[in-house]
């Protein structure tokens, strides 16, 4: 029997990012940095970059700016050949107002309408979707409407007949919809995973998954058949729950530049060892290149494999000579 093609797919909504420097305000601003992100697109980036063999699936508007998204993600090793393209629909967006303390910084998102919202089923390649050892998926995509959450329903479906092994990050966003209604939708989703990823914030105010890391992590085990859970934690790290064993690391000390993709990040870094078997290296790879997301501009990671190996291996920056 011959390898899977890929080593992870995804599909969910890529936006153009528009921001303003760190110090500026957006109600003042004169001109916009553009950049493309979006959560599954993102880890996608991330572990193309790593050398993974990724693919992207989306729904884009057939305009420049749809080209633009794929433009971006093509440069940085991503397949995007099971795209759809519409005349209909736009491209979501969103806006970003980085700040230090004492504020906090701001996203505005404008995604109304976007052609990704009206996705459904039938928009997807599902033969290239299922030709992978992973399919990582996020609950944002699952927020965006009706038709995206047929579709991950179907993904799910379809993972689980093909034995392809599913990735799930619950991904909260309040800007999309209620605590309670999220927790609802997407328990269903929660029970079929094999990985999960949740912070630990939104596992006690989606699933009411309280305490201490390994409280949380065990309580969320009640609620899915993942045997690898991974929960991050902020400043304070991440934890790990496989195979009943519990693991919780620090943070990496990290000069912040840009907040927006860590968690994207850490997601890549632990698929990364997941797909070297083992989830404990992924731990601290998904630390390691969260904080590099951090230290760096933009929601991509724009890293490399022998940086990860040199962040892992030092507690300190110094020159690379």
């Amino acid at each position: 029997m011959s390898s899977p093609r890929f080593e992870l797919t995804t599909f969910g909504e890529t936006m153009l990012r528009l921001s303003v420097p760190v110090g500026e305000r957006i109600c003042d601003a004169r001109s916009l940095e553009v950049e493309a992100g979006g959560a599954e697109s993102n880890v996608c980036v991330a572990l193309a970059r790593l050398g993974r063999r990724t693919a992207w699936a989306s729904r884009l508007p057939d305009n420049a700016l749809g080209d633009a998204v794929l433009r971006v993600l093509r440069a940085d090793g991503v397949n995007v050949s099971a795209v759809t393209r519409v005349r209909e629909g736009r491209l979501g967006t969103y806006f970003i107002e980085l700040a230090t303390q004492p504020r906090a910084s701001q996203v505005i998102y404008d995604r109304a309408g976007s052609a990704a919202t009206t996705m459904t089923p039938a928009d997807l390649a599902w033969d290239q979707l299922l030709d992978t050892r992973i399919l990582h998926l996020t609950g944002i995509t699952a927020a965006l409407g009706a038709g995206p959450y047929a579709a991950m329903v179907e993904a799910f479906r379809r993972a689980r007949a093909a034995g392809v092994r599913l990735s799930f990050d619950v991904n909260y966003r309040a800007k999309l919809w209620d605590a309670a209604t999220a927790g609802e939708q997407l328990r269903p989703l929660l029970a079929e995973a094999d990985v999960l990823f949740c912070k630990g914030a939104d596992a006690a105010m989606l699933f009411g998954c309280e305490g201490e890391p390994r409280a949380q992590l065990e309580a969320l085990g009640a609620l899915t058949r993942a045997r690898t859970i991974y929960c991050t934690l902020g400043e304070q790290g991440a934890a790990l729950l496989h195979e009943g064993r519990f693991q919780r690391l620090p943070a990496f000390p990290v000069q912040i530049v840009d907040r927006i993709g860590s968690g994207d990040a850490f997601a890549a870094g632990a698929l990364d060892g997941l797909l070297d078997g083992d989830p404990e290296l992924g731990l601290q790879r998904g630390l390691a290149l969260a904080a590099i997301a951090l230290s760096q501009h933009g929601d991509r990671v724009l890293s490399s494999r022998p940086e990860l190996e040199y962040v892992m291996a030092r507690t300190a920056g110094d020159v690379a000579r």
